[in-house]
Formats: structure tokens, C-alpha cells, sequence
């Protein structure tokens, strides 16, 4: 994933339901609707090496102690947690978790997005974005921008999911606030970029990937876990 997206750099040097959304012009990528949500994310935790020692050979660990051991009953200690090299994993593996940071949950928004590849080609990348504009003033639009390691096959369709800490809105218009009849947004997304497995790419006319440049090298050169999307 890491390397797919560092070969794109080098190429360029609550809602509770989806909402419809007609397909861009230009584009081979179909949005099919989206939605956003408050949501609660735990980080990873960094996983803790395994230090199982091989087994010794002590007496318990001969043929004929083994097959007997299979019948011992459950909850039995292992006997191999006795000999010196059990003993120095098991105070290891307490080091290490000592060192391991605490995770805590994190409050933000999850961002998804349905799309469809209506194209002849296999997407490898998407750059997209979830626009807010404030209903009693046009002029003020708020948009969260994504990047997105996938692989989209022709006529496939795949969930966009991305996790935030930032919401529809910093400041909230209090007109818009005022007006309970009226949703406070007008909500929109739009596919920015489009990098296929055969090197092609589209790109929308109006967006400018110099606005994104610094968050996207930082994205990339972060590992990545198991999230698809990254926010920029």
C-alpha cells in the first residue's frame, strides 16, 4: 500500500442515510450516495513481539511425555513455563507491555462514500473529498479530504470509509442554526483523482494538488494499519 501511494507522489511532482449523488462529468467513477456520522475510533495498539521460547527439551517434552501431556486436564500449567528460557520470555513480554503505550478511544466523524469504477480499468487510488456548505450562506463550504489505497475492479462497487477529527464545521452560521426546518448543510462529494493499476490517471480540472501536498506526503510516509482511507 506504502509503495503504490509513494509512486503517485513521484507521478505528480449526522447524516443516517446515503444520499444520491449523479456522477461527476469526466469522471469513470460513479458516486452512488454517502453519509457521515459521528463516530468513536480506538488506535491501534502496537502489537507486543512474540517471545514464546522454542520448546527445551526437558523430560515433559520427549514422545512419550508429550502424548501423555494431551490428556492432561484443562487448565494444567505447561511445563515449559518453568524452565529458564519460559521464565526470561515471560519477563520480556511484561517489559514490553509496560513499554506499550495506552490506547484510549478518540471522538470524530466517519465519512463514507459508495462508489462505483464504470471504467474499463482496475482502481488502484481515489482522492476524494465530502463537501458541507452552510445552507444560509453559499459562499462558506467546509471540505474534509481523503486519500484512499483500494482496488476497484471494472463495474465493482466499494464503501469508502475514513475516520476524522474534524466535523462538518468549525463555526456554525447561527442563522442555520435558527432555521430547525431546514438541514444546517448542503452536503456533496466529489472524486478529485483517479490513479488506475496501468498508470493512467483523471484528475478534476478545478482541484489543485498543491492544496493537499504537505498532508498527503505525511500520510504516505506514516505506516499504514488497516484503515483504507487517510485524511488530508
Amino acid at each position: 500500500m506504502r509503495n503504490i501511494l509513494l509512486v503517485s507522489l513521484l507521478l505528480m511532482l449526522v447524516s443516517p442515510s446515503y444520499a444520491p449523488l449523479a456522477s461527476q462529468e469526466g469522471s469513470a467513477v460513479v458516486v452512488l450516495g454517502f453519509k457521515w456520522s459521528r463516530s468513536r475510533q480506538i488506535p491501534d495498539r502496537t502489537a507486543t513481539p512474540d517471545t514464546a521460547p522454542a520448546p527445551a527439551m526437558i523430560p515433559q517434552n520427549k514422545n512419550y511425555q508429550r502424548n501423555v501431556r494431551v490428556n492432561d486436564p484443562a487448565g494444567s500449567r505447561d511445563p515449559n513455563l518453568d524452565t529458564m528460557d519460559g521464565r526470561s520470555a515471560a519477563m520480556e513480554k511484561a517489559v514490553q507491555e509496560s513499554r506499550t503505550p495506552q490506547t484510549k478511544a478518540v471522538d470524530g466523524f466517519a465519512y463514507k462514500a459508495r462508489v462505483q469504477n464504470a471504467s474499463s480499468r482496475v482502481i488502484e487510488i481515489l482522492f476524494w473529498e465530502y463537501q458541507f456548505t452552510d445552507a444560509s450562506n453559499p459562499t462558506a463550504v467546509t471540505r474534509r479530504q481523503f486519500l484512499c489505497g483500494v482496488n476497484i475492479k471494472p463495474g465493482k462497487e466499494k464503501e469508502l470509509q475514513a475516520f476524522s477529527l474534524s466535523g462538518p464545521s468549525e463555526v456554525v452560521n447561527v442563522e442555520s442554526l435558527a432555521n430547525k426546518s431546514a438541514n444546517a448543510f448542503q452536503e456533496n462529494v466529489l472524486i478529485n483523482r483517479v490513479e488506475y493499476s496501468d498508470g493512467s490517471i483523471w484528475q478534476r480540472k478545478d482541484w489543485n494538488f498543491g492544496e493537499i501536498r504537505l498532508t498527503y506526503a505525511r500520510a504516505v510516509n506514516t505506516p499504514w494499519g488497516n484503515e483504507m482511507c487517510r485524511g488530508l
